[in-house]
């Protein structure tokens, strides 16, 4: 009866579990200027032509799978993280204390004033990836800044206009046959 009682517990908690009702959409969403026909551009948009660029920007390419069309690169600069948290003034403490046999406490009234800085160092990492398809050419990139202990700070897409545009005229300033 014991052990019938877990099992029946364990089926009730795991009826609980469910997926998620929607799976993770990029917000912001692309913007339009990063996603082109291949052929728009002569010489049209290659592989090799996209990892020239990249390249040419300082990201430093992690992986490529020739056979999907993709390429993803990432690029990495130190940088200042302006902290929200001001270290205003303290007032006031609480203290306990004593000796030999007896304890005592009481309460302590003062002004005091810390050093702690507002700017820290910090790490942003903007993460590309490109496909170039049969037809089009997309690419997506996202953003991170971690501060000086590696915590992540923030995170938001940055496919914006600006740099797919950038991205774009770098790769029809690529010769027309890059060497692999």
């Amino acid at each position: 009866m014991q052990r019938a009682w877990w099992v029946c517990l364990l089926v009730g908690l795991a009826g609980c579990q469910g997926g998620p009702s929607s799976l993770p959409v990029a917000e912001p969403p692309p913007d339009p200027a990063c996603q082109w026909p291949v052929d728009a551009d002569t010489p049209p948009t290659t592989l090799l032509r996209v990892v020239a660029a990249l390249e040419d920007q300082d990201f430093l390419v992690r992986h490529t799978a020739a056979d999907l069309g993709l390429v993803s690169a990432e690029r990495a600069k130190r940088t200042i993280y302006h902290n929200a948290v001001d270290p205003g003034p303290r007032l006031g403490g609480f203290v306990v204390g004593g000796s030999g046999g007896s304890v005592a406490s009481g309460v302590v009234l003062g002004m005091g004033a810390g050093y702690a800085s507002v700017d820290e160092e910090a790490t942003e990492i903007e993460r590309v990836s490109a496909v170039v398809g049969p037809e089009w050419v997309q690419v997506t990139r996202d953003y991170r800044l971690f501060d000086w202990r590696g915590a992540q700070r923030e995170s938001r897409t940055a496919s914006d206009a600006a740099f797919c545009r950038q991205l774009r005229l770098a790769v029809r300033r690529q010769p027309a046959e890059v060497a692999p």
